[in-house]
């Protein structure tokens, strides 16, 4: 059974806690809060409570549940072997069929399904979004504060949206003299609005090993958002747009490079549809075809290492969680780094550890979220590297305000970007 379907389908994995507490050692929320509804030890009695019928599931126990990043760092450090992730995703949707969607999330959710719309406010975005942002002076990219306080700090650093969306620079099948494949490339959101020189790096690393990459013009949100807020109604219709896209135009391989939507393509999608015959069938067909575009390079192509030229950088490497601990993908992006001449990659204490964003988390905890980062932007500054890489949009988004206002120059990419630098260096 689902965990989005019923909170029952939880019950096994509330029974292996034996409440032993090491999950505390290291959620991000009880570092912070020192509480134990914050870490999983207490959520798990909360849901035994409402399984029980003892408790019931108001909006007041649905915010209890809203206290995590679901980092699944717990996951990892539990002797038990508990799948906390399933736990809090099960009591959110579960919180949904009692509550209802939240009135703000119900609105971007549905924007989010209405793809044509959601295009059209993001154009709308990019020519006035000067009216609510101020640009900030940045020499390594765009970013920008809110001009006023919305409830999310007027510190928070942020992208500014693209004037072109990464889909709209590219014909559909972007064609290469004598492929060796053709690979479909999922954009996301983020990376398709904001951070579209992370996509063009995609785009230009897979060209140089000779493959030919299709962009679907009929892809959207990959439904995170709302599957990870309990929106399991919102979450299957992404899914099955994103299914129907890319069958359509038939790939070898499907790659991504944001940690939340490979996710979503090799293990969330099956998940929502698991009772659907048709679209199951297709979710388990792709989910074997997806790749994070690290693992890509490293396991199914592999990259070519001749013609890489000297790109001099101190890199030091943060894990996104859902690539990490979600997908176990952790070596490969190093094994990049590790081959671009001139760079060198230092470690930071804790590369591992959650930076707090948790998409819509850090909205609706935003002085939280500041907290979990400062540690990391700490870790960080530690180091004395030039160069942050990570593997996930969002956690660039995050770990660029970090070092924005602590003030180090530190330049935050993807470790796609680096490559796709060292494979222009090696031209030139």
């Amino acid at each position: 059974m689902s965990v989005y379907n019923s909170l029952d389908s939880i019950t096994e994995e509330l029974h292996k806690c034996m409440k032993c507490g090491n999950c505390q050692a290291v959620c991000p929320i009880y570092k912070e809060t020192r509480q134990e509804v914050g870490v999983a030890r207490g959520k798990i009695s909360l849901a035994e409570f409402i399984l029980s019928g003892e408790i019931e599931m108001t909006a007041g126990m649905a915010d209890r549940f809203s206290l995590c990043t679901t980092c699944m760092a717990c996951n990892t450090n539990c002797p038990c072997g508990v799948r906390f992730d399933k736990i809090i995703l099960a009591a959110r949707a579960e919180a949904v069929r009692k509550q209802g969607v939240h009135s703000v999330k119900k609105i971007a959710f549905t924007a989010l399904k209405m793809q044509r719309m959601f295009d059209f406010g993001m154009k709308a975005g990019s020519i006035f979004q000067g009216v609510g942002l101020k640009r900030i002076p940045n020499k390594h990219s765009r970013m920008a504060r809110m001009r006023v306080d919305i409830g999310i700090g007027k510190e928070k650093v942020f992208p500014m949206l693209a004037g072109k969306t990464l889909r709209s620079e590219f014909p559909e099948v972007i064609k290469v003299k004598n492929p060796k494949m053709r690979v479909a490339l999922f954009t996301g959101c983020m990376i398709n609005y904001f951070y579209t020189d992370m996509g063009r790096a995609v785009v230009e690393v897979l060209a140089e090993q000779d493959i030919e990459v299709i962009i679907p013009k009929g892809q959207g949100c990959c439904g995170i958002p709302a599957s990870v807020n309990g929106d399991v109604v919102s979450a299957r219709v992404m899914a099955k747009r994103n299914l129907r896209a890319f069958e359509k135009l038939g790939a070898d391989a499907l790659v991504v490079a944001c940690s939340s939507c490979g996710t979503a393509w090799k293990h969330v999608f099956g998940e929502l549809l698991e009772n659907d015959p048709e679209f199951k069938g297709l979710a388990d067909k792709w989910a074997g075809k997806s790749y994070d575009i690290s693992e890509f390079l490293i396991h199914k192509v592999p990259f070519k290492k001749e013609g890489l030229g000297r790109v001099a950088r101190k890199v030091t490497y943060h894990d996104p969680c859902h690539l990490n601990r979600g997908q176990g993908i952790y070596k490969e992006p190093r094994e990049i780094l590790k081959s671009i001449p001139g760079v060198e990659l230092i470690e930071m204490k804790e590369p591992g550890r959650c930076c707090g964003m948790a998409g819509s988390f850090s909205l609706v905890h935003p002085d939280l979220s500041v907290l979990i980062s400062d540690r990391k932007t700490a870790d960080i500054a530690q180091t004395h590297t030039d160069t942050v890489a990570t593997g996930c949009p969002a956690c660039r988004l995050q770990l660029q305000s970090g070092v924005e206002n602590a003030g180090l120059d530190e330049e935050v990419l993807h470790a796609v970007q680096i490559l796709a630098q060292s494979y222009r260096a090696g031209k030139k």
